[in-house]
């Protein structure tokens, strides 16, 4: 489809931007022609010589799509939404990382906000995504409440839906690896640290591991369990409850963490109370994140593939949007156990953990340390 004749036409000075119409004539043929192979728009029967030499010459030239434009002809952003908690290191970090390379690598752009699990932030700003373009979302351990106008994904979501696609780790089979590995170290005597109430896979999880402890054969004694309450990403999370079970006085030589963060914490209370992991009590976590296999002793823990989640959700929705995929109800994901050196035969002492504090004068610290003794 040639313009002019086939003869290349002028364009503007050195620095300014090219316009398709320009490029266009600078190539001789027509807009519309230029516009399907930039756009990438099927069902157009153009020769590849010449959508080679059209991309060759945008990209030479420098030519620039006008998004907005292509925006209102096409009611089509390119732009998604994602809901987060928060924005500091763990599982959240790793599940973005997966989303942004995602959508990189497909063209599209997104904007990300973290509510802190305010349920006033979450639908205040899934309206606010939406109402500025975005064409779907994803939410991360965010409890939604309502149908939303746009296709979304929800990684770690346990609500039904109409619309929203939850990706789901396998509980059960999570409860399993973990139970089943101690249990096979000779552990009978187990600690259980149950996640915050407001996070999504809380309530899920404990059911799994109270299900599976029964299967297994582990009582699971309310004395020994604890529940996370801080809104916090730093192993301090789990440092306090762990200080609380040794208050308790009761003996369990090893412990199941609710995610890998909360048991760096628990690990670190463990050794300023004098005992060793996991000669004394043996620590397992769950989430993998990148800081477990490098703290000492590296921590065992159940893997989510956390990066392979957020890629997931983020094509899932992709296909949505383009009508390659059907609605799906939920995505479910499977765990793997990861074995290191947090985890190993449980002691064949009839006691109490033995153990001598480190550091006598961080009293705050080590107040528990007498109560771990004989």
């Amino acid at each position: 489809m040639p313009n002019n004749g086939g003869r290349a036409g002028r364009l503007k000075s050195p620095g300014e931007p090219v316009s398709l119409k320009q490029l266009a004539e600078h190539l001789g043929l027509n807009p519309a022609t230029v516009s399907v192979v930039l756009n990438d728009v099927p069902g157009r029967s153009i020769p590849q010589r010449t959508r080679e030499r059209i991309k060759a010459a945008a990209e030479k030239l420098g030519y620039q799509p006008n998004l907005l434009a292509r925006s209102l002809r096409n009611r089509k952003t390119h732009t998604i939404g994602i809901l987060v908690p928060e924005l500091g290191e763990g599982y959240h970090t790793q599940v973005m990382s997966g989303i942004g390379d995602y959508l990189i690598g497909k063209g599209y752009f997104y904007f990300t906000v973290h509510h802190r699990h305010r349920k006033d932030l979450v639908e205040e700003y899934c309206n606010m995504l939406v109402s500025r373009g975005a064409e779907g979302l994803i939410a991360i351990d965010t409890l939604l409440e309502h149908k939303l106008p746009v296709p979304v994904v929800a990684v770690a979501g346990h609500t039904r839906l109409e619309g929203v696609t939850n990706l789901v780790l396998d509980h059960d089979r999570a409860a399993e690896l973990a139970l089943n590995h101690l249990y096979s170290l000779g552990h009978r005597e187990l600690a259980y640290m149950r996640g915050q109430p407001f996070s999504s896979d809380s309530d899920d999880r404990w059911r799994s591991t109270v299900r599976t402890a029964r299967k297994v054969g582990l009582r699971v004694k309310p004395e020994l369990v604890v529940r996370l309450e801080r809104d916090i990403t730093t192993p301090d999370l789990g440092y306090p409850v762990v200080q609380q079970l040794l208050n308790s006085n009761q003996r369990f030589t090893a412990l199941v963490s609710f995610n890998d963060v909360a048991a760096m914490g628990a690990m670190r209370a463990l050794q300023d109370a004098g005992l060793r992991v996991p000669t004394d009590v043996s620590v397992i976590g769950f989430d993998d994140i990148r800081a477990a296999e490098f703290i000492s002793p590296s921590l065992t823990t159940v893997r989510q593939p956390l990066r392979e989640m957020g890629w997931m959700a983020a094509e899932y929705l992709l296909a949505r949007l383009q009508g390659t995929e059907k609605f799906r109800e939920q995505i479910l994901i499977h765990p793997e156990l990861t074995v290191r050196e947090s985890t190993a035969v449980a002691p064949k002492s009839h006691g109490k953990p033995r153990g001598q504090a480190k550091n006598k004068d961080a009293s705050h610290k080590h107040r528990t340390a007498a109560l771990a003794k004989e």
